[in-house]
């Protein structure tokens, strides 16, 4: 396992996100395309593989593990401006988000 510093560490940003809104992208087989309120003036999209694993209305509301400073990338065309953050097993049969335990406002820093 490689190891970051601690100073490494301080530069990742993760917040309570909430999925306001929840699409397929079209023409792929895994792909969600996610609104996603993280507490700043408009949401940010962040594009997922989640398809197999959650159905929308699963998604819809949810609050969420962002990872928000990670550099814009394409997915099928589209821009993924984030990345929210799950735990999945080895044989990639399972695939579980991960969320806040208690109620708390979209945008509140993870430490």
């Amino acid at each position: 396992m490689d190891t970051i510093s601690f100073d490494e560490w301080k530069k990742i940003e993760m917040k309570v996100g909430k999925i306001m809104k929840v699409e397929r992208v079209p023409d792929t087989d895994k792909l969600y395309k996610l609104q996603v309120d993280i507490g700043v003036a408009e949401p940010i999209q962040i594009v997922t593989s989640l398809v197999p694993y959650y159905k929308e209305e699963e998604l819809q509301d949810r609050k969420i593990v962002v990872l928000v400073n990670l550099e814009p990338a394409k997915f099928a065309g589209e821009t993924s401006e984030g990345m929210l953050l799950c735990a999945e097993n080895e044989d990639e049969d399972k695939c579980v988000l991960l969320s806040v335990e208690k109620d708390i406002e979209p945008g509140t820093p993870i430490t």
